[in-house]
């Protein structure tokens, strides 16, 4: 009598795989989710990136925080997908806040309406420029979603 060689996998064995490549696609599926939305999150920062450095300039330059967003030399125009508007609020001895509003990103990053979070700054005698970052005040944005310097 021949031997007969198996030909192919048993139907136990491809269930055992199927199995596997549904619970790794379980587990994968939601973190793939948040870093892409922690990925649309990178064009606010950016933005803040940007009106962090003309203060900063602005304070080196002068020794005072500009006053109004035009000195500070932030475009308030902004109207993309992820973010709504850029601001800037500040006094010449007391600092200033640059904020970023952001919109919607797909019913994941705000709930509902918009919100934002921002730079605050402080700035000593000797020309330095430091900066905090935080929420906005209403906290549509879960902490998952921003920086870690700007979760608490």
């Amino acid at each position: 009598m021949k031997k007969q060689m198996q030909q192919g996998f048993t139907l136990i064995e491809l269930m055992i795989v199927i199995a596997i490549v549904g619970i790794l696609a379980a587990v994968a599926l939601p973190a793939y989710q948040d870093y892409t939305i922690r990925a649309k999150m990178s064009e606010p920062l950016a933005l803040l990136g940007e009106g962090k450095t003309n203060v900063s300039e602005y304070f080196i330059a002068n020794g005072v925080f500009p006053t109004t967003n035009d000195e500070a030399g932030i475009r308030t125009n902004i109207d993309t997908d992820i973010v709504a508007s850029l601001g800037y609020t500040g006094t010449a001895t007391g600092g200033g806040r640059i904020f970023v509003t952001v919109k919607a990103v797909g019913g994941d990053v705000v709930s509902g309406s918009a919100d934002r979070f921002e730079l605050s700054s402080t700035g000593t005698s000797g020309g330095t420029v430091s900066w905090k970052c935080r929420r906005g005040t209403s906290q549509a944005i879960p902490a998952k979603y921003l920086p870690a310097n700007c979760r608490g």
